[in-house]
C-alpha cells in the first residue's frame, strides 16, 4: 500500500468515525428536544480542566434535581471560549426522566454546538482524504 492509499484510508476512517458520532449526537439532541424534562439548574462551580493538547480550561458544573428530587451534576462536554457560564448562574437544563445523565444545556451552543463541531471536523478529515486522493 503507498503513502497515498495509507493516507486516504486514514482520514476516510476517521471522517466516517466522526460522521457517526455527529449522527449519534444530533439523534440524542432531537430526542431531548422532543421528550426531555426541561428544568433549570444552577451553576455551583467552575473546575480546571487539563488538556494534553490545548493546556488547561474551565468546564462548568451544573445542578439541578430531577423529577424525584435527587440532585444531579454535570458538565456539559462543549468547552471554550463563548460557552462558559458564571457561577451562581440560573441555566436551563433538558434531560431524559428515565436517564437524568444525558442532561444538557438547553441553550443553542450547548446542545447543536457540539454536533455541528464534530460534523465540521469530519469535513476536515474527509477533504484531506480528497485532496491526498487527487494530488495522487
Amino acid at each position: 500500500m503507498s503513502d497515498g492509499s495509507v493516507g486516504i484510508a486514514v482520514c476516510g476512517a476517521v471522517a466516517v468515525l466522526l460522521f457517526g458520532a455527529g449522527l449519534r449526537d444530533a439523534v440524542v439532541v432531537r430526542r431531548l428536544r422532543r421528550h426531555g424534562t426541561r428544568t433549570w439548574g444552577v451553576v455551583v462551580d467552575n473546575v480546571r480542566v487539563n488538556s494534553s493538547d490545548s493546556g488547561p480550561t474551565w468546564a462548568p458544573v451544573i445542578a439541578f434535581a430531577d423529577q424525584r428530587g435527587y440532585r444531579v451534576e454535570f458538565t456539559p462536554r462543549m468547552r471554550g471560549s463563548g460557552l462558559g457560564l458564571a457561577t451562581g448562574r440560573q441555566v436551563p437544563v433538558v434531560y431524559l426522566a428515565h436517564d437524568p445523565q444525558t442532561a444538557r444545556v438547553s441553550m443553542w451552543r450547548h446542545m447543536v454546538g457540539p454536533v455541528v463541531f464534530v460534523v465540521i471536523v469530519g469535513l476536515v478529515f474527509l477533504g484531506c482524504a480528497v485532496l491526498i486522493a487527487l494530488t495522487k
